[in-house]
Parts: C-alpha cells; structure tokens; sequence
C-alpha cells in the first residue's frame, strides 16, 4: 500500500478509536442488564441506531441498494448470529460473569474464526496462525479455569462465572458466523449499508420479545447512567465503530489491522476497574496477555 505516512496515521487513529469504543462493549452491557431487560435493551438501542444510518445511507449513497432475495436470506442469518446470538448470549452471560471476563473472551474471536474456516472450509491453519489458535484457547483456560483454581470449584460462585464464560463464548461463537457468512453476500453492499440492514434485523428480530417486556416495565425507573448506557450503545457501538474501523481498515494491510484488536480487552478490563469497581486478577492478567499474543500471531499468520 501507498498510504502516505499522515494517511497512515488518520488509519491508526481511526482503528484504535474503533477498538477502544468496541472494548467497552462488555462495560456497557454490564450496566444494561441490571437496569432493563435484555431483550428491550437491544430493541431501543438497534432502534436509536437506525434512523441515523439510514439518513446517512441515503445522503451518501442514495439509499440502500436493491438486494436479491437470497441476499437478504443470507443478511438475515448473519444477524441472527451476529446480531441476536452474539447480543443475546453476551448479555445473559454479564449477568454471571465480569465485564472484565467478558472483554476478555470475545477478543478470542479471530482464533474462532480461524478454526471455524478450518472446519468448515477446510482453510489451513499454517505457522504463526496456529501459534495462534493455541493462545488463545490457552488465555480462555486460563481465565474460566483460573477463578476456579483460586476458589475451589465447588464454589457455587466459580460455577457462576464458568456459566457466565460459557455464554460469553457462545457470543464469539455467533460472532464467528456473523462474520463467515459475510463472504456468501455475492452482491456489492458498502459496509455503510449494510451496518443499517443489520441495525433493520436487530429491530425486527428484538421486537416481539421487546414489547412485551416493555408493557411490564418501569421506564422511570431506569437510571440516567443506564439511559446513558443505551445512547452510548446505540451512538457508539452501532455506528461510530463500525464506520471507524472501515474508514481505517482500507488504509492499512489486514495484519496490522489486526493487532489493533488488542485494544479491546485492555479497554474493557481497564474500564471494568475504574466504572464498575471490578477487581483485576491474576486469572484476568494471564488470560489477557495469552490472547493479545494470540491476536498478534494470528495477525501475522
């Protein structure tokens, strides 16, 4: 690539800025879940996200582009994993486990989808790459493992938070087909557009589940950093990361891409400490460096 070097440094800026909002993901569905409903907290934040992207879709691209069916098929599988799986699962797992834990284990994420195109695509997984892979299973052992360890696992505590991981890894798992299945949409979508179909899904699919929850629920009683919390998700999460990451990912290889991933637990475990009062641990330490090196690896398998 011929970026110029002041080119490069809007792209490193603009993917750490993407990771950093992305690393408080796990923060900020922390707070969610003990103020609202999992559910509802997803339908207004998918909800405050749209009207935003479409307006943007439609100043600079003229709208969304005419789809195939097959294409909106595929869309609507991809956010069923990436978009309800992922959320779903993330959200009930912060129920039981730690921010910390959380931003930790969803950074396995390149690991998952190098072995899921192992399996199902039969890609290789050469050198550094597979160095890789065996990080980050070794940083996940260490960190759902590591509680037990130090707590004893009859602990009814140690079976909380594994819980907890195991839901958080069921995330990545959505996550992991989330992104796979973006190589089947055969058509020319910008990564603009297709932000706002994928916002679209999140609305229809919490929908049903959301006004239900909503008729029984208390809204006044919902705090202003919860409310925070859901403008945050919706401003940040569903659109200025996305469009942050984009607008650097072209600008650099995907290698160096890659390592700016690793911001992502070290925000969510740093913020995890300073907003929610969690403590940082030996486990959480261990895991944390196992899977930067991972994603490291991984970036330059």
């Amino acid at each position: 690539m011929n970026t110029k070097p002041e080119g490069l440094l809007g792209a490193y800026l603009s993917l750490a800025g993407a990771m950093l909002i992305v690393g408080t993901s796990a923060v900020v569905g922390k707070v969610l879940v003990a103020e609202m409903p999992v559910a509802l907290s997803q339908e207004l934040r998918f909800a405050s996200a749209l009207p935003f992207l479409l307006w943007l879709v439609h100043r600079r691209e003229g709208g969304l582009p005419r789809l195939s069916r097959r294409t909106w098929l595929v869309a609507g599988l991809q956010a069923l994993g990436g978009v309800v799986v992922f959320n779903a699962c993330l959200l009930s797992g912060l129920k039981l486990t730690s921010a910390g834990h959380a931003g930790i284990l969803t950074s396995v994420t390149p690991a998952s989808m190098a072995v899921a195109a192992w399996l199902l695509f039969g890609e290789r997984i050469r050198g550094r790459a597979g160095l890789g892979v065996l990080l980050a299973v070794a940083g996940v052992l260490a960190l759902t493992l590591g509680e037990g360890a130090q707590r004893g696992l009859s602990d009814p505590l140690s079976f909380r938070l594994l819980l907890g991981d195991l839901l958080v890894l069921g995330a990545v798992a959505g996550e992991t087909l989330f992104l796979l299945q973006r190589k089947s949409v055969r058509e020319p979508v910008s990564p603009l557009a297709f932000s706002a179909v994928m916002n679209l899904y999140g609305v229809l699919f919490f929908l049903p589940l959301a006004a239900g929850q909503a008729a029984s629920f208390d809204f006044s009683a919902v705090s202003l950093r919860g409310w925070l919390a859901v403008g945050w998700s919706g401003a940040a999460l569903s659109v200025a990361a996305y469009l942050l990451w984009f607008r650097g990912v072209v600008r650099v290889s995907g290698g160096v891409a890659g390592v700016f991933t690793g911001l992502m637990p070290l925000t969510a475990v740093t913020l995890s400490w300073l907003l929610l009062g969690e403590s940082v641990t030996l486990a959480q330490l261990a895991g944390c460096g196992l899977v930067l090196a991972a994603i490291w690896c991984i970036s330059r398998g």
